[in-house]
């Protein structure tokens, strides 16, 4: 049985003629956890961070591969948005319809106001397969680069690269 978050990432996908492959794995609710677990996927694996501004009115996808270390303060002076802090819950189930540990690009699909700005890892544009869950942290996708990359303008929201600074810098 599919679950229900699932089907509408692999209804865009055939949509879209993106090819994917699916393991399923125990819930993977933190990356060292999902470590275990991925270690024989051949992809490069992802963290997804959702932010929100201190005025609560603009939320942020940030993408980064799964072992870079990641200082919230290098962004918020790369964004100029005030300061940052992870998105709640509630804002989690708004804008992207995942809870916490399934936050995923995804998620976009639900976005319908196109109102999430995502902010990819420069290092991701190196990799050839990319890996995320499909709206729920019981499966990792795996799908080419250049697909997601086609996902993402289709989902039409706005999107740019970073390099995240290492922290401690």
């Amino acid at each position: 049985m599919i679950p229900e978050k699932r089907e509408p990432v692999f209804k865009a996908l055939r949509e879209l003629g993106i090819s994917y492959e699916l393991y399923e794995h125990p819930p993977l609710d933190t990356i060292d956890i999902a470590l275990r677990y991925w270690k024989d996927i051949n992809a490069t694996h992802c963290k997804n961070l959702f932010f929100r501004n201190h005025k609560g009115n603009q939320h942020f996808l940030v993408i980064i591969k799964d072992t870079t270390p990641f200082d919230i303060h290098s962004l918020e002076k790369l964004l100029k948005q005030g300061k940052l802090s992870f998105g709640s819950e509630k804002r989690l189930e708004k804008y992207l319809g995942v809870k916490p540990g399934s936050v995923s690009p995804f998620g976009l699909l639900n976005d319908h106001d196109k109102h999430v700005v995502v902010f990819l890892d420069e290092q991701l544009n190196q990799s050839k397969k990319i890996s995320f869950h499909p709206n729920d942290n019981t499966a990792s996708l795996v799908i080419a680069f250049a697909d997601f990359i086609r996902f993402l303008k289709q989902c039409g929201n706005n999107f740019s690269t970073i390099a995240p600074s290492p922290k401690n810098e």
